[in-house]
């Protein structure tokens, strides 16, 4: 039996449409999205993004350093506590991030998830080997009920 080309043609399209929906659906890929989605998991394995409830856990783990990467005057109307303020926006960021024991466990948020998922991935190929961040920021903390400091770094 003999195939029209054009549906020959119709048919591949699909199927490597099919393709590579699957693929995307697979590795987590998303068009258009700002933000990662949120993991339920705990454990501190590099890369994650933590809702607020599993990020108060995560960080009061021992040995955890929690890094706030927004500026330091949005540090100073509020921050986690024990947060250190690491400013991604300052020319220093790269130099200040290199100081630190690329071992430790990190546990990094922002304002909004998007700069500490930069700073995230920033860290991660700086060879650091444990890393997470706060999905959607100090605003999901703070909807969770999460305490806040005031003061200045």
């Amino acid at each position: 039996m003999s195939t029209h080309p054009t549906r020959s043609w119709s048919r591949r399209m699909a199927a490597g449409a099919l393709a590579i929906s699957a693929m995307a659906a697979i590795t987590g890929i998303s068009a258009c999205s700002s933000s990662a989605p949120a993991s339920s998991s705990t454990s501190s394995a590099s890369g994650q993004h933590m809702t607020a409830s599993d990020f108060s856990t995560a960080m009061k783990k021992p040995g955890t350093i929690v890094l706030d990467v927004r500026t330091p005057a949005e540090y100073a109307s509020g921050h986690l506590p024990q947060a250190q303020n690491i400013d991604i926006e300052a020319a220093d960021f790269a130099t200040r991030i290199a100081a630190l024991d690329k071992k430790a466990t990190y546990a990094v948020y922002c304002h909004s998830g998007n700069r500490s998922g930069v700073a995230m991935d920033q860290m991660l190929a700086a060879n650091f080997t444990h890393v997470y961040d706060l999905a959607g920021g100090i605003g999901a903390w703070q909807s969770m009920g999460g305490t806040m400091e005031m003061g200045s770094p």
